[in-house]
């Protein structure tokens, strides 16, 4: 009788959050309409989808926090998080590499660019997004150490939460027993940001309507007709990389089909269409990843690292850009410079997070520092990178889910038989906390080990 009562609520706030998805794909189309009506008006409904990615983002670096510290602190072995991170950056840069390899062959075969002229007012948009785009690989690693370990939580770079939470979690680790209460406070911590995480996608609608309105009224249609093989050409790329290289990959070490799995990713999905960028989907990756069999340390360690080094559409992006550019620009590259040209990339798109532009920028600034003549063709890409940047954002984000099960896979950190019942719909994940609820007179998050040892503690007394 008594659990009848305690499941009905949860059910409850799954039908709401149900429809709340279904006003999401509501608001898009409305703002597609009104963009294309009402230009004018629409441009200034943007502030609306960059206040709720903003809310997003300001709810990232606590839950990364949380879920390291919680998954490093409660783990046996430092050894065991040195070999997930390892592999990790294995895999992130094999799949880079592969990336960049498939854009290489269809921007051969498509040849996008020729026809194309370069005006004053094109040229001085790529010199404006070089400016924004240009870093050293040494400011990009000094980056990663911040301020102060309380700044990193503030600084909004994921990789410097990433390296002060892996510190804390260590540090926890070492402490043994007494670190347990510490622990335990991160856990009901983590619980409570995701509950605050809950309440702020209720405004998801709002904030898609004015991202959708807003790139619609900017743009319009006149961009797309002439840029349209760029488009689709990128488009067919990235489908083809998640749904056939990702999908082999995921099928030959898991068996976990990649369809299913994208499908109990579809809301997250549907929330990066809607704003264009992946960041604001991370939490509820990391939320997913662990309500689906995936252990904290792997969860922890890998998501926050592929969103920093696991760019897979960004660097499809790079290569196909690159080779826009130079033949639109009459300089079209020699395969020796194309090869030169995409491994400087490669490194180049580290630390360009899922963020709306970061891609362009990145290209500037990569263009600028190793073919300078090729930066004012930025400009030519201006009017589309946004429809672009969801598509990136998309494959950046399916490339990260995979990436998780798979390693989790090889380093024993998942459990295969709640994955299966989460992706044949038999455990639902709970919208409304996001976490996995237990007993409040339970420790909430310690792994079975440092559970025991707790309770053989407390009845020692």
């Amino acid at each position: 009788m008594s659990s009848h009562v305690t499941t009905a609520p949860a059910r409850a706030r799954r039908d709401r959050t149900h429809f709340l998805y279904l006003a999401v794909v509501g608001a898009v189309a409305a703002g597609i309409v009104v963009g294309l009506v009402a230009p004018s008006f629409a441009v200034e409904l943007k502030p609306l989808g960059e206040a709720f990615v903003a809310l997003i983002k300001m709810m990232i670096q606590p839950v990364i926090f949380c879920t390291i510290v919680l998954g490093v602190g409660s783990v046996r072995s430092a050894a065991r998080v040195g070999k997930v991170g390892g592999l990790a950056l294995l895999y992130f840069l094999v799949m880079s590499t592969v990336a960049l390899g498939i854009g290489l062959v269809v921007g051969n075969l498509l040849h996008p660019g020729s026809g194309l002229h370069i005006t004053d007012a094109t040229a001085s948009a790529g010199a404006e997004q070089a400016a924004t785009g240009h870093a050293s690989t040494t400011d990009f690693l000094l980056g990663i150490v911040p301020d102060s370990m309380l700044s990193a939580l503030t600084s909004g770079d994921v990789l410097q939460t990433l390296l002060i939470a892996l510190l804390v979690g260590f540090a926890i680790q070492a402490m043994g027993a007494p670190g347990e209460p510490v622990l335990n406070a991160v856990g009901y911590i983590q619980r409570l940001v995701f509950r605050v995480l809950a309440m702020i996608m209720w405004v998801a609608p709002v904030g898609a309507f004015g991202a959708i309105a807003g790139v619609v009224g900017e743009t319009g249609v006149d961009a797309l007709k002439s840029l349209a093989v760029l488009m689709l050409g990128f488009y067919i790329t990235c489908a083809l990389f998640v749904f056939v290289v990702l999908g082999l990959v995921l099928k030959a070490t898991t068996g976990v089909n990649i369809l299913s799995l994208l499908r109990y990713l579809g809301r997250e999905f549907l929330l990066i269409l809607s704003t264009s960028s992946s960041e604001s989907a991370l939490p509820r990756l990391i939320a997913k990843m662990e309500h689906a069999g995936v252990d904290k340390p792997t969860v922890g360690v890998v998501v926050p690292t592929g969103y920093s080094f696991n760019l897979d559409g960004t660097a499809i992006y790079l290569t196909m850009a690159s080779l826009f550019i130079a033949s639109a620009m009459g300089d079209p590259l020699s395969i020796g410079q194309q090869i030169s040209l995409l491994l400087f990339m490669m490194v180049a798109s580290k630390g360009a997070a899922g963020v709306t532009g970061a891609g362009m920028a990145t290209l500037a600034g990569g263009l600028s520092s190793h073919r300078p003549e090729l930066v004012d063709g930025v400009g030519l890409i201006v009017g589309i990178d946004r429809f672009m940047s969801e598509c990136r954002a998309l494959t950046n984000f399916a490339g990260n889910a995979v990436a998780t099960v798979v390693i989790g896979t090889w380093t024993g950190g998942i459990d295969r038989a709640r994955l299966d019942r989460v992706l044949a719909g038999d455990e639902p994940f709970d919208e409304a906390t996001m976490v996995d609820e237990v007993p409040a007179d339970e420790v909430p998050v310690v792994q079975p080990a440092l559970q025991e040892r707790a309770r053989l503690q407390t009845s020692s007394r």
